[in-house]
């Protein structure tokens, strides 16, 4: 490899591995369950990237297949998560009425 591609790799991967680690300071902070929901799929969309970055530093096509099943998996549990989340927020107004 010549130098500029390896540094631009390099570059991606700090990008990368910074937004994962502000994705995982929200995920702790919260305050709020959609707050951490978001932060738990920017991790998951930055994982996939580096997948990618990876793929191209090694020239190994195995990491594209990581990269394909974790976007899925991602994707089912954002869904997931949303509708825990959709069915609690609904639950608690139905108590609200209930108690009114």
């Amino acid at each position: 490899m010549t130098d500029l591609p390896e540094t631009v790799l390099m570059i991606g991967v700090a990008l990368v591995l910074g937004a994962v680690a502000m994705a995982l300071l929200r995920l702790t902070l919260g305050p709020t369950v959609p707050d951490r929901v978001v932060a738990l799929d920017k991790m998951t969309v930055s994982i996939v990237a580096f997948c990618g970055l990876a793929t191209i530093w090694s020239g190994d096509a195995a990491f594209l297949d990581v990269a394909l099943v974790l976007a899925l998996v991602g994707f089912l549990a954002t869904v997931a998560l949303a509708r825990f989340t959709e069915r609690a927020v609904s639950r608690d107004a139905e108590r609200e009425e209930d108690t009114q």
